[in-house]
């Protein structure tokens, strides 16, 4: 069964997904079946990716993970060079929340290349990214401004908009190192308004705070650097 219909599936009986975001840049290699022993049993998927990552880091991180995982491997690219046919599923992100083009659709174009000699299974998403209280590395590198998290009517809005587009998944972000998740609030709304599964993550950091984003309606929450190993 493919990726995206297992998660469908879940969800229609009502599962709950955990996914750990791994950057390769910040990811010992040699450790990486002490890595996976340490996540959550509760684990269901990896995600790979960063806003900046050496070349070469993202192929050799997924192939690391692969040597001692059965989990599925989702690529959440920062750009079109992380993109690896070693993975199994390419998040394929347009950041909606901002208005810089390159992000929208220069990236993705720049990808169908490299996609074209893959087998990956492809998943549109609408990306998201909501101030989480600090100055984020997606926020920098893109040239965009987060969402302010107040504004929940337009964040709503951006999201059904991403669904009218053909997204397959709504991921919604603070961004990384943030130190203040999605509210769940605007969870609860997005997940009323759109009728396709929602991801949550950025500053989740504890069990309370995923619970509080289940609750709420995220069917997979993202964490990450409350896992990560800095390299040696």
């Amino acid at each position: 069964m493919e990726c995206y219909q297992a998660l469908l599936k879940g969800i229609s009986e009502n599962r709950k997904f955990l996914a750990i975001l791994i950057d390769p840049d910040k990811f010992f290699i040699a450790e990486a079946d002490v890595f996976l022993k340490q996540l959550p049993k509760e684990t269901t998927h990896l995600f790979v990716g960063g806003s900046t990552v050496v070349e070469g880091a993202t192929e050799a991180t997924v192939n690391a993970l692969k040597r001692a995982s059965t989990l599925p491997i989702f690529l959440f690219p920062g750009d079109y060079t992380q993109v690896t046919s070693e993975a199994d599923v390419l998040l394929f992100l347009s950041l909606l929340s901002g208005r810089n083009a390159e992000y929208l659709i220069g990236q993705q174009v720049k990808s169908i290349s490299k996609l074209q000699q893959t087998a990956l299974e492809i998943i549109s998403t609408g990306y998201l990214l909501l101030d989480g209280g600090n100055q984020s590395a997606v926020a920098r590198v893109s040239n965009t401004e987060p969402m302010s998290q107040e504004d929940v009517g337009a964040i709503v809005h951006t999201a059904l908009a991403g669904e009218y587009m053909g997204a397959k998944l709504i991921y919604l972000e603070a961004g990384s190192g943030a130190t203040i998740p999605v509210h769940p609030r605007i969870i609860s709304e997005v997940k009323k308004a759109i009728s396709i599964p929602l991801l949550v993550g950025g500053g989740i950091r504890t069990e309370r705070q995923k619970q509080e984003a289940y609750t709420a309606g995220a069917d997979l929450v993202v964490m990450g650097t409350v896992f990560e190993k800095i390299k040696k």
